[in-house]
């Protein structure tokens, strides 16, 4: 039974492929994994499987709660499936993905059978794939909607689902208009109730669903700041939030102009990701999405733990 109060996360079960996960009693950390050559914070440094395995492994071992494995980078910039100049095709194929990804998950598995594992994917077939190795959750930028069978796969899955906001594809990013606090709060909700409906018509069950606000997917600079500072109103859709700061490229370009230099690199941008991703729990996120771990797990803590002093007879 989720218990809802309004601009405050719940305590709300969160219903995986195989166990279900409380959520909003304490933050849960998601620690990244990047399979790629070209991912904007450390694109390269785990294409090896082998690599990619013990990475892995050492952020479970820094207090990791769940694990977030992705094999094709939505930098911005980048083009998707069906958004090759107009024609169809992937820079990244599904079988690329694929022979990517499933080795990875295979040997998290093999040395931590318990880990939580989530695919970062936006194809119906590299999430079904996923699946049926181990990975409980599909964490799906486009929100269900740049692969017309990815609702139905993760139905028949009965797997978490991540359902993000995406304003545009990130070719199409840089040239999106800059909008109000209002227009972009109404744009979110709007696209994540599609996203929802996508989801709950397909048979997705409603426990099964978390929001991600979408930092820097086709949001601009200052707009993210509006956004999250008025993440904890995207609780008034029924379902838990998570937001992944971590490294944007809007904190980098904060630093910048507080040290008169260009926008920091994403290796730099670490204490205002910590900053970000506290803002974050403190407007409602039950999960944050992180590359470095061991820091973030305390920062987290410390806001669960001003969380818990404003309940009422705490």
């Amino acid at each position: 039974m989720t218990e809802l109060t309004p601009h405050r996360r719940a305590i709300t079960p969160w219903k995986l492929r195989s166990r279900t996960l409380e959520l909003g009693r304490h933050t849960l950390v998601m620690g990244v994994v990047n399979i790629t050559p070209d991912s904007f914070s450390d694109g390269g440094l785990f294409l090896d499987p082998n690599a990619a395995v013990a990475h892995a492994i050492a952020l479970l071992d820094e207090g990791a709660d769940l694990l977030d494995l992705g094999a094709e980078s939505t930098r911005p910039g980048t083009q998707t499936a069906d958004h090759v100049n107009g024609a169809e095709g992937s820079v990244v194929s599904a079988d690329e993905e694929q022979a990517r990804l499933l080795p990875v998950i295979g040997g998290v598995l093999n040395a931590r059978p318990d880990a939580i594992l989530s695919v970062d994917t936006y194809k119906a077939s590299t999430a079904r794939a996923a699946c049926a190795a181990g990975a409980e959750i599909v964490n799906d930028v486009s929100g269900l909607l740049w692969d017309s069978e990815m609702s139905a796969i993760c139905a028949r899955a009965d797997c978490g689902v991540v359902l993000m906001h995406t304003r545009g594809r990130p070719d199409e990013w840089r040239a999106q208009p800059q909008l109000g606090s209002d227009e972009l709060l109404r744009t979110v909700r709007t696209g994540m109730e599609l996203s929802l409906k996508a989801a709950t018509d397909a048979g997705i069950r409603p426990d099964s669903i978390v929001l991600d606000p979408g930092y820097g997917f086709g949001k601009k600079f200052g707009e993210n700041y509006a956004l999250l500072s008025r993440q904890s109103e995207l609780l008034e859709l029924g379902r838990p939030l998570l937001a992944g700061l971590s490294r944007k490229s809007f904190l980098g370009q904060t630093l910048s102009a507080l040290h008169q230099r260009q926008p920091a690199p994403a290796s730099e941008r670490e204490t205002a990701s910590i900053a970000a991703m506290v803002a974050a729990i403190l407007r409602g996120a039950s999960i944050v999405r992180v590359h470095t771990v061991r820091a973030s797990v305390e920062a987290a803590a410390i806001a669960d733990a001003l969380l818990a002093a404003e309940m009422p007879g705490s």
